[in-house]
Parts: C-alpha cells; sequence; structure tokens
C-alpha cells in the first residue's frame, strides 16, 4: 500500500510540476484586454487574468517595465498563476513601448510609482493584495510594503536590483542613458539635468542595498517575502540574501533556480504554494 501511495504521490508531483512548466512557456489568452485608470494626470494601462485573491505582477526591465515583458520571463506570474488568483499588470508610467503616461516623479521617483501601484489598487477596490517584483520590480515591492504594511499580504522578490560596488552606476546609467535618451526624444522638455536628478534620487542617494529601503526597515518588516536570487551587473545576489537573511518572515530560493526548466518549475510551484499560505 506504501509503494502505491509513493508511485500515486510521485505522478501527482510530474504532473504538477509538467502543469508548471506549460505555464511558465504561455502567455494569458486574454492578456490584450487592456483598460486604463487616470488620476492625477497620470494614466495607467492595466489588465486582469484570473479571479481569487488579487496578486499585483510588476515585471522587469527598469523604467521600461511593462505588461508584455511578463512573456519573456523565467517565470510568468500571468500564466502560472492565473489558474489561482486574480493577477494585475500594468505598464510603468512613462515606460518606452508601454502606454502609461504621466509626469515624470523627478524628486521623488519610487513615492510617484508606488502612488501609481497604490492608486490602480483602489481603483480596482482592492484592499489587499498579493505582489510580484521582478528585476527594479522588486524595489518597486519593497516601497510599496514600506508605504502600505496593512496591505500587502506577502511578496514575491524576484532578481532584486540592489547596490553592487563593482557595477556602481548600473541602474543610474539605466535611467540616464537609456531610458531617458529614448524618453527625451518625444519629451523634449524633459532635459539631460532632469534625467541626472531622478537617476541620482533613485540610484545615489543611497547608493547602498536596495536604494529604497533601509537595512533597519527590513528587519523590522513582518509582511512574509520570498526571495529568487540572481547575479547579474543589475541583479544583486548579495542583495538578494541580505533582504532574505534580515528579513523575520523572508524564505529564499536555491540559487540558481531558473536551469534546469524542472527546477524553475518547481520553483514557481514553492511560490505558489508561498502565496496560498499567505493570502487573505
Amino acid at each position: 500500500m506504501d509503494k502505491v501511495r509513493d508511485v500515486l504521490t510521485a505522478a501527482a508531483t510530474t504532473a504538477a510540476v509538467t502543469a508548471a512548466q506549460s505555464a511558465l512557456a504561455q502567455a494569458p489568452a486574454d492578456a490584450t484586454r487592456y483598460a486604463f485608470y487616470e488620476k492625477n494626470g497620470v494614466r495607467i494601462r492595466y489588465t486582469e487574468v484570473g479571479s481569487g485573491f488579487p496578486l499585483l505582477a510588476l515585471p522587469g526591465l527598469g523604467l521600461n517595465s511593462r505588461i508584455s515583458v511578463w512573456q519573456n520571463a523565467a517565470v510568468n506570474p500571468m500564466a502560472a498563476y492565473k489558474n489561482d488568483f486574480r493577477v494585475i499588470a500594468m505598464d510603468t508610467r512613462n515606460a518606452i513601448g508601454g502606454e502609461s503616461t504621466g509626469p515624470v516623479p523627478i524628486n521623488d521617483p519610487w513615492g510617484g510609482f508606488a502612488d501609481d501601484h497604490l492608486g490602480l489598487m483602489d481603483h480596482l477596490g482592492i484592499k489587499k493584495f498579493l505582489v510580484w517584483g521582478n528585476c527594479m520590480s522588486a524595489l518597486f515591492a519593497l516601497k510599496l510594503m514600506e508605504r502600505a504594511p496593512d496591505r500587502v499580504a506577502a511578496a514575491v522578490l524576484s532578481q532584486p536590483v540592489g547596490y553592487q560596488p563593482e557595477f556602481p552606476d548600473q541602474m543610474y546609467n539605466h535611467v540616464v542613458k537609456t531610458w531617458a535618451v529614448e524618453y527625451r526624444k518625444t519629451h523634449p522638455a524633459f532635459t539631460e539635468a532632469d534625467a541626472e536628478k531622478m537617476g541620482t534620487n533613485m540610484f545615489r542617494s543611497p547608493a547602498d542595498f536596495t536604494h529604497v529601503v533601509s537595512r533597519e526597515w527590513v528587519k523590522n518588516c513582518q509582511i512574509p517575502m520570498f526571495v529568487l536570487p540572481d547575479q547579474t551587473p543589475a541583479h544583486s545576489f548579495k542583495t538578494a540574501i541580505e533582504i532574505a537573511s534580515l528579513a523575520p518572515n523572508a524564505s529564499v530560493s536555491v540559487y540558481p533556480w531558473m536551469q534546469p526548466p524542472e527546477l524553475r518549475a518547481r520553483t514557481a510551484e514553492r511560490v505558489r504554494a508561498f502565496y496560498k499560505a499567505h493570502q487573505g
């Protein structure tokens, strides 16, 4: 009987991983049903898939974070979790290639983007929600937790950006030399000096840790976090591990976790279980 149970358990596990692998590779069929939310001159394009407890899925690619980026991510929450949660994604304000627009938040970029995220949740009538923040959007997730700790039920920080002395201006240059160069082609009133000020406010003050929240705040944050580390010039393995070590209710995946595909699928299943344990 035990052998039969073991065979059935193994078969169920294999089926779950196979299903997860299929979901990771698919874009949601109805992801192109876009809507817009507007407030104070900001217009945010967003989309939703699935039903259940809300999951705000913030894609990577820095200031060019937009819905379509999820299709090429290691894990696409809009595909992987649409049968479990109400997954919501949006274009970041003024992302190149996106359709969200508004004044550039030069003086308080992190606060401005948090306003957009919380404003969208308010617009949708959502009080409490889960978050997935990928790449620089992991910092968006941290800012959301700092700003609205009573609203974020749990957060996944995937491939988080963080300060690295070996690449001190990696993200500053993304703002000033990549995003701003393209943005200024159609918005010439936004000057090089504006771009430099915004880059400084985002990634040079402070040029340390996560750039957006302090170690002391992380040590005192009770919100459950699941950290998926990575190491590239933009993604800081050291910062990811430090967050997981400091936060009292944090867990961390194995590293590397994106290959082989079977390991990536198992990690996605761990995230699903994490979210289910902390929804509501």
